[in-house]
């Protein structure tokens, strides 16, 4: 099918989602099955190979969204069953999912190779190489802005651009589409890293990656440094082949995966079943994530990249797991898992939902505000005050680690150095838990005027220690004795209302239910006394999904920890107290610093 039209152009930039998804699970597999520690030189090439495909990815969905398309990459045919031809390719090599091996290697050279000078660029529905795929794009660009004008092919939305402010971890840059000139720049961009720079060079212009002294050369050729185990230099051309540094490439350095793992291979119930239907569903989540990001929600791909860094060590387990043929071990597989069978999945109601060893992901257009707790010259906390709100996108990611450097924001921080968030809150029921403070009312005092009572009941599995429990010389349970007078009882039932945790509840009546503070569904990013800063504190009844799906109980008020530090995650347990935790961006805004430079 040529392209005639503005929507056969959307169509072929569908195409080139699709096209620079599909390398990412091959590549993907040869990384993770080089055991740890070996071929260092080769883990560097795959792993910024991949992180600039994510770049590609980006872009393509950048070009997408501009012409006015939607990109679609959450749906059952967009990861390829491998053994799979390259999509809408000429169908000349199949690509495996394989371990890191010369045969691996010579088909990634396959995927990669330039195009030849001799190559007649075709406008068809097939294509040779992604050279020749994306020079029919960028003559169809010019074509369609010469006969419909720029206005009419670029009528997309603006504000579904993922711009270069979001950094994404790789060599090149991320551009914003708006015009054919932005356009024909992330063409190039894509090409340049694929093939070299002006279809020349074996450099892409870049900096590398893991030596920014050292010029990037372009993904082709940077395949062609492992087979011939030296690295291009200044001066080498294609035809030079590399003449720079030599090094080790130990192709026996490798678990030997089973190529082409599939999950139905293996009976349901058993562990290697179990481990990829693990890694599957967070895969898919990934894929998700990635088109929130392309339809509206640019700042989550932060997140996505975080999370597809956070599936290494579950496919390690899987390159680590024997396959039961006394040979090979397992690998992941890369199947897709449907929406209504996974955690990461989209919401339209509003929920948290809590990625494993990663952020919150806030669904259905949460509002996020910033309050400060408001405390007496000692130091006794009063309330609360509303000092800013915050932009953000109808779904986003806020950190957990309490490492990133868009506060409140997650920046994929996690990812990068590991971050272990495992969820050990208690999961029983609050009701479970409570105990009466003593001084309450009971069955036996005779009261049965409403509001002469008062039930006052505490969760200590709760408390994070906000301080609102207690005046300047006394805390709640010294101030029961004197609950029967009733500015007392409503001096109490005050403290309790601004306890942003819900560890202190209150009822008027033995057996009567709980009564709550109306708050509205919203976040506040919570700052403490000083220069501290707080937890999230999450208000209306949100409901609370851990990282395995399974929920919390939904409660009217909830502080989850953001230091990283709490013993009771993902609920603040205090942690950030006595670690001084700091949110600078906060700080900055405050006055109380300086504003931190721009990432």
């Amino acid at each position: 099918m040529k392209i005639k039209t503005l929507q056969d152009l959307r169509e072929h930039m569908q195409w080139a989602v699709d096209f620079e998804h599909a390398t990412m699970p091959p590549y993907l597999s040869a990384l993770y099955s080089i055991k740890p520690g070996k071929n260092i030189e080769s883990v560097e090439v795959i792993l910024s190979v991949f992180m600039e495909e994510m770049l590609h990815l980006t872009l393509a969905a950048n070009v997408l969204n501009a012409i006015g398309g939607v990109p679609k990459l959450d749906r059952p045919d967009f990861i390829p069953k491998y053994p799979a031809y390259f999509p809408h390719s000429d169908n000349a090599y199949q690509v495996h999912l394989m371990k890191f091996s010369p045969e691996t290697l010579d088909t990634f050279l396959k995927i990669e190779r330039p195009v030849e000078p001799t190559d007649n660029l075709v406008d068809e529905e097939v294509f040779r190489t992604q050279g020749e795929f994306y020079a029919a794009i960028e003559e169809s660009l010019k074509r369609l802005c010469t006969e419909l004008g720029e206005a009419e092919v670029f009528c997309g939305d603006p504000a579904r651009q993922v711009t270069n402010a979001v950094y994404y971890g790789g060599s090149g840059r991320i551009i914003e589409v708006r015009d054919l000139a932005s356009a024909l720049a992330a063409m190039e961009e894509i090409i340049d890293q694929g093939e070299g720079l002006a279809h020349q060079s074996i450099f892409d212009g870049d900096a590398d990656m893991f030596h920014p002294d050292h010029g990037q050369v372009a993904h082709y050729f940077r395949y062609k440094q492992i087979l011939h185990g030296r690295r291009y230099q200044p001066g080498d051309t294609p035809q030079s082949g590399p003449t720079g540094d030599a090094f080790d490439v130990d192709w026996d350095a490798v678990y030997n995966m089973k190529p082409n793992p599939r999950s139905d291979d293996y009976p349901e119930g058993s562990e290697i079943r179990a481990r990829l239907d693990e890694f599957n569903h967070a895969y898919s989540g990934c894929l998700h994530l990635l088109e929130e990001t392309f339809n509206g929600n640019p700042q989550l791909l932060r997140v996505a990249t975080g999370e597809m860094y956070g599936l290494k060590d579950l496919a390690i387990r899987l390159m680590q797991l024997p396959s039961g043929d006394g040979d090979t071990t397992v690998g992941p597989s890369f199947e897709y898992i449907p929406p209504e069978q996974r955690h990461l999945a989209a919401a339209n109601l509003p929920k948290i939902t809590i990625v494993p060893d990663g952020p919150y992901l806030v669904y259905g257009d949460v509002p996020l505000v910033r309050k400060q707790k408001v405390v007496t010259e000692v130091g006794v906390s009063l309330t609360w005050r509303k000092t800013e709100t915050l932009v953000a996108e109808e779904i986003y990611a806020l950190c957990r680690c309490g490492r990133s450097k868009a506060k409140p924001f997650c920046d994929g921080t996690h990812a990068r150095i590991q971050w272990d968030g495992t969820e050990n809150a208690d999961t029983g029921l609050n009701a479970e838990r409570t105990k009466v403070v003593p001084g309450s009312s009971s069955s036996d005092s005779g009261s049965t005027t409403a509001g002469s009572g008062l039930v006052v009941k505490k969760d200590s599995a709760l408390c994070m220690g906000s301080g609102f429990c207690a005046a300047r010389m006394q805390k709640i349970p010294d101030l029961m004795a004197e609950a029967t007078d009733s500015d007392m009882r409503s001096r109490i039932i005050a403290m309790i209302d601004r306890c942003p945790s819900g560890a202190y509840t209150y009822s008027a009546e033995v057996g009567g239910p709980d009564i709550e503070p109306d708050l509205p569904m919203a976040i506040a990013v919570t700052a403490a006394s000083g220069v501290n800063a707080g937890p999230l504190w999450v208000t209306g009844g949100i409901p609370v999904h851990r990282s395995d799906g399974k929920p919390f109980e939904t409660r009217n008020r909830v502080t989850l920890c953001r230091c990283g530090g709490s013993k009771t995650k993902p609920l603040c347990d205090g942690s950030h107290t006595p670690l001084k935790f700091r949110d600078e961006v906060d700080l900055a805004a405050r006055g109380l610093l300086p504003s931190p430079p721009d990432t």
